[in-house]
């Protein structure tokens, strides 16, 4: 088996790292099965991407960027350069109204650019924001070129304080992350991998174990972008290109209201790593490495 070391910890798309923490994840290696002790979502793809193993005490395990050195020992040498791009497509379920005012939690713009520069991309999205625009869930969710991820239904956080979104119970974790992949799945979404990412990066070991049951992996990052309420396209795509390394994963958003310049950001982040030597995957290809 592989035994990846990832840097747990409380972050969030529009700060930085209030705390760290490290937690060793045990991935079991194709031939030595998934791992087991955990349900999985139902209705796993058929491609059935990979997922970490429960860490210490079977909580939930945390992925943040692979592990450095991975590549080699896949035999694809140290030249093999990859990086994750994730986007967060947040609604939170209170924000129907706004909305229905002609705010824009959706940023169709971002999503062509990424089909126009074939760049393989990781949604992690909420449930209301996939009741909100069902027809481009579906569209990002049958479309080879993305996989969605589990954002939670609310986006309310998971461990207090948090950027001051509102706490979910722990009674209720579960059930928002459930409710979350069927919001998702009802929209006819097919591409949907069984990760999950806390609403602002916020978590404890009270979460971890909460989520457990549901089989899912936490899905983190180690490359902040900046975008979240940015409106200098430069300043993220500078943040971005300074701090991506081989094997990492980077968070952005999906969402025009709060993120504006993430597309413009974009078209220059992705050339610039091409001339880099990198190449883009999805996070399930990123985990399986």
């Amino acid at each position: 088996m592989i035994v990846l070391t990832v840097l747990s910890g409380v972050l969030a798309g529009c700060g930085g790292p209030e705390a760290t923490r490290t937690r060793t994840a045990v991935r079991p290696t194709a031939s030595e099965g998934p791992a087991t002790g955990a349900a999985s979502p139902s209705r796993v793809p058929e491609s059935d991407p990979p997922v970490l193993a429960p860490g210490p005490g079977g909580l939930t395990p945390v992925f943040e960027r692979r592990a450095a050195g991975s590549a080699a020992r896949k035999g694809a040498g140290a030249a093999d350069k990859v990086v994750a791009l994730t986007f967060d497509a947040d609604m939170t379920a209170d924000q129907g109204p706004r909305a229905a005012g002609g705010e824009h939690f959706d940023n169709p713009g971002l999503i062509t650019s990424l089909r126009r520069l074939r760049v393989p991309s990781t949604v992690f999205m909420t449930g209301r924001w996939a009741q909100e625009y069902p027809a481009q869930a579906r569209a990002i969710g049958t479309d080879p070129l993305f996989e969605i991820a589990n954002h939670s239904f609310s986006h309310h956080a998971f461990s207090s304080p948090c950027y001051g979104l509102p706490a979910v119970e722990k009674t209720d974790m579960r059930r928002e992350v459930e409710r979350a992949f069927a919001a998702i799945r009802a929209t006819g979404a097919r591409n949907v991998v069984p990760y999950f990412r806390f609403p602002g990066g916020c978590y404890d070991d009270v979460a971890l174990k909460a989520l457990a049951p549901t089989g899912v992996t936490a899905v983190q990052w180690d490359v902040v972008s900046g975008d979240a309420f940015a409106t200098d396209a430069d300043a993220v795509a500078e943040q971005v290109l300074e701090g991506v390394e081989p094997g990492s994963l980077v968070v952005l958003h999906c969402t025009r209201s709060a993120a504006p310049v993430t597309d413009e950001a974009v078209r220059r982040i992705v050339p610039e790593l091409h001339e880099r030597g990198y190449r883009f995957v999805k996070v399930s290809e990123l985990m399986r490495g």
